[in-house]
């Protein structure tokens, strides 16, 4: 096919498209992507400038990226669609409607950034009008993210009851996601691909293949140098490939990309081949690494050189005209500037702004009808009562899925009827895809990233996901999604988007065989990361009603259920009504005294309980709080406390060294000193792993007689 057959192919596929850059007549389409292109490329020469007049602070650009970017931007809808770009998609937002001015407020680090109010590095887009979501630094974390934006379209189509909750969704909205060749090695690049091909997700992912990934070229990342052949064979996958420095090829071959999503037939892989002019950002010099003549063959296909060329040589535009977009353009840019240069970056007091939701407060009074409890029927356990929970909440609000490692009953529903049904390693989730359905309650594939980063996208969505994670032990697959994005969403983007959504996590030891891998404590790793609150019952009823506000607050929530006390007689409760709730951050007084005080949580309360009343038996009186929750804690409860005994034990199940513990103590120690009779005194867990020999297990983990021995020395102070 000539170049003019396919310009006048494209033209007629632009007057028929539905997106609004392309209702524009015959040619103007074409001129207009020029524009884009010139724009994009323009804008960061602009920041390259005032980059080296130390005017802002960082740079890294777009360049060569400009005609698959733009095209994707004409085949998809502004507002309609959902897009999960990265950092070189700078021409990809400015075709979707983004301004120059928007991105130099960015590079500048104003507040009048939608990006992020000056939160984030320039080109980490966002814009909550044009549905691009926030984006962050780590490579490859947006791709799960988008699969659970599409999944959440997904799921709405099957669960009526939700379509009267929300309503932003379109039969035939597409998700897009973008990254580079080097994003390709990610293990969450292979986990986005499978769950969007065995769903037949409408996403697309476009790969940007310039080459390099910062120095490293692609025949070093990728197996055979060409990741598009390695996924031929996922099924439902529409896979093309084209020069991404070609407009109009690109063009052609996105909208193929995108019609197929939006007949539901499955997700789409673009990977188009473009270049990097420029070095990967201007903290590196690619001149270290690429030779002249590869750097020379490069800009031979420069796009934007390129595209204005082919609209002079078929008469869509003279160079005078041509001349007078780069005049109006550069003019533009240099006024955008100024402008940007002349806004003001965000007061010091904001800093801590958005951290958590400024509008649902969970340590509030509206969370707190712990005092009228009314209980009834027989005493459950801990797994009872949140199984309860669960039960009634997904009946309250049908935009609860539960997802998992066997969480569901039974996968193959066709056998729900013949099976008892898994419904979790503890059965904590059975008989919940029985009451609320296969499309509400399913299990995801064995790898925690996808089940965090899923939850991710559908929370963005409007969706209420409670995901569990088998074994805290088992977390750390998922740290880059929960420390870096479930977290950071809502502060990065200055409160634009949010991803309100509860992990369940079994933790803890005490088991008799739970070994290093089924065993381990580690909360403090999660308690120091702003915005992700931490929660931590010791019993059943604590557990119903701290996790109803853990689904019915704004905020992402760390659910932490210990195993050993799932089952517990001690613990039990009879059923607390449908509206109970414990607010965060108030600890629980378990037991009164007035000697010293124990502060704990989890499994070491009822063996600080069988201490105290131990040393009862020798004279000492000894207060034991509960502090329940971690991330907020009930500070308040610990003054109280120790003015009161001025003797007070920390005690936990993390690691002596770096515990949780340690912050409670040196805040006691700082803010209450002139109180205290005699040092803090901490029992936790020794420094190491816990063993599989239960009596190398009782020697790490403590015990109520190390609790007991610590109540006498203090005493004895």
């Amino acid at each position: 096919m000539n170049t003019d057959t396919k310009v006048l192919k494209l033209v007629r596929k632009a007057e028929s498209s539905h997106t609004t850059a392309t209702e524009l007549p015959d040619h103007k389409l074409l001129v207009e992507m020029y524009r884009t292109m010139y724009l994009s490329r323009r804008l960061d020469d602009k920041e390259i400038q005032l980059k080296g007049q130390n005017r802002i602070f960082f740079q890294i650009s777009g360049a060569g990226h400009e005609a698959i970017l733009v095209a994707a931007g004409v085949a998809l809808k502004a507002g309609y669609d959902w897009f999960y770009p990265y950092y070189r998609d700078r021409a990809l937002c400015l075709q979707l409607g983004m301004t120059p001015l928007e991105q130099l407020l960015s590079a500048v680090g104003a507040e009048a950034d939608p990006n992020s109010h000056g939160r984030q590095m320039p080109s980490h887009w966002g814009h909550k009008k044009l549905n691009i979501v926030s984006q962050s630094s780590p490579t490859g974390t947006q791709l799960l993210q988008a699969v659970g934006c599409a999944e959440a379209s997904y799921r709405y189509e099957l669960v009526p009851e939700l379509q009267k909750r929300i309503s932003t969704f379109h039969d035939d909205e597409v998700t897009y996601v973008s990254m580079g060749d080097g994003t390709s090695s990610e293990g969450e690049f292979w986990e986005a691909l499978n769950t969007a091909s065995n769903l037949k997700l409408p996403v697309v992912f476009l790969i940007e293949d310039n080459g390099y990934a910062i120095s490293v070229p692609v025949e070093v990342q990728t197996a055979g140098g060409d990741v598009s052949r390695l996924v031929e064979n996922f099924p439902s996958l529409y896979l093309q490939r084209c020069d991404g420095t070609d407009a109009i090829e690109s063009l052609e071959t996105m909208r193929r990309a995108v019609d197929y999503c939006r007949q539901r037939k499955g997700p789409a892989l673009v990977h188009a081949k473009v270049i990097r002019p420029y070095s990967h950002s201007l903290s590196d010099d690619e001149k270290l690494y690429r030779p002249d003549e590869e750097r020379a063959s490069d800009a031979e296909r420069d796009p934007v050189k390129r595209f204005g060329a082919l609209l002079i040589d078929e008469g869509v535009i003279d160079q005078d005209g041509l001349q007078q977009i780069k005049n109006e353009v550069d003019a533009l840019v240099n006024e955008a500037a100024e402008i940007a240069l002349a806004s003001p970056q965000p007061a010091r007091e904001t800093a801590t702004q958005y951290v958590f939701s400024p509008d649902v407060d969970p340590a509030s009074k509206e969370f707190d009808t712990e005092d009228n409890v009314q209980l009834s029927g027989n005493p459950g356990t801990m797994v009872d009562l949140i199984n309860r929970c669960l039960d009634t909440e997904m009946a309250r609000d049908p935009r609860i899925v539960i997802f998992g490692e066997d969480v569901a009953d039974c996968s193959r529903e066709q056998y729900l009827e013949a099976v008892k049904g898994k419904g979790g390693v503890f059965k904590v989730t059975a008989n919940l895809q029985r009451r609320h359905g296969g499309a509400r309650v399913f299990n995801s594939p064995l790898a925690e990233a996808n089940i965090v980063g899923r939850a991710i996208g559908m929370a963005t969505r409007g969706f209420k996901p409670v995901v569990e994670i088998q074994f805290f032990d088992y977390i750390w697959p998922a740290m880059h999604q929960i420390r870096n994005e479930l977290a950071l969403l809502r502060w990065r983007s200055g409160n634009e988007f949010k991803a309100p959504l509860v992990i369940r996590v079994p933790i803890g030891g005490y088991l008799k065989g739970g070994a290093v891998y089924h065993s381990q404590s580690g909360v403090s790793t999660f308690t120091q990361i702003p915005g992700l609150r931490v929660i931590y019952p010791s019993n059943a009823l604590d557990a119903n009603g701290l996790l109803r506000t853990a689904i019915r607050c704004d905020d992402p929530v760390l659910f932490c259920e210990h195993k050993h006390l799932y089952r517990q007689a001690y613990n039990k409760s009879a059923y607390p009504n449908d509206e109970f709730m414990i607010p965060f951050g108030k600890a629980k007084k378990v037991r009164e005294g007035t000697d010293l005080s124990i502060i704990t949580y989890g499994a070491l309360v009822q063996r600080s309980l069988v201490a105290a009343k131990q040393m009862e038996q020798e004279g000492i009186s000894v207060e034991i709080i509960d502090l329940r929750s971690l991330v907020p804690f009930d500070w308040d409860a610990i003054a109280e406390t120790v003015k009161k005994t001025n003797k007070v034990i920390v005690a936990h199940e993390d690691s002596l060294s770096w515990g949780y513990g340690s912050e409670i103590a040196a805040r006691i120690t700082d803010e209450l000193f002139e109180y205290l009779d005699a040092p803090v005194k901490r029992v936790c867990a020794l420094d190491t792993f816990v063993a599989y020999a239960p009596q190398l297990e009782d020697a790490i983990l403590p015990q109520a007689s190390d609790v007991a021995k610590a109540i006498s020395e203090l005493k004895s102070y």
